[in-house]
């Protein structure tokens, strides 16, 4: 087995998770902590890890509105995540803008510029909601790959 086949192979055991935070009101990114640190919904023994780099990532974690201020940086970053990836947008703020929809600052929803392959309703989500969409993403990113489980 070639090197390339061999990395694929062992790859898929640890899709690399990235947040970004879009201008939300941090609801969410706190369910999210909890997906990080509490062991009854560790990501982890999905064989899912956090890193801090966006140029490591398979799947990102977006939270948030999009407002008109940060869109620049968040597409910036998300152009950074190197293909395949599988973006998931987490709670309501980013698939509608949630209470914010309406104010002069908000320019999403998110998917009017990035495509959304996942996304998990609720202001915030819980906990379990985001570890169903962790496992959707990983599914989807191992489709992407050309990996089966």
């Amino acid at each position: 087995m070639d090197f390339d086949k061999l990395l694929k192979k062992k790859s898929v055991l640890s899709p690399w998770l990235f947040r970004i935070n879009a201008g939300s009101c941090n609801g969410c990114d706190v369910e999210l902590a909890t997906t990080a640190l509490i062991p009854r919904y560790d990501v982890e023994r999905l064989g899912c890890h956090y890193t801090g780099s966006p140029r490591q990532a398979d799947v990102v974690l977006i939270t948030g509105p999009l407002t008109r201020r940060i869109r620049d940086k968040v597409l910036r970053v998300w152009e950074e995540i190197p293909q395949p990836k599988i973006t998931v947008a987490v709670g309501l703020c980013p698939i509608s803008g949630g209470v914010f929809r309406e104010g002069y600052a908000i320019d999403g929803p998110l998917d009017k510029y990035i495509p959304v392959d996942v996304n998990v309703p609720g202001c915030p989500p819980r906990p379990q909601a985001i570890m169903e969409a962790v496992v959707l993403a990983r599914q989807l990113w191992l489709k992407k790959l050309g990996v089966e489980e």
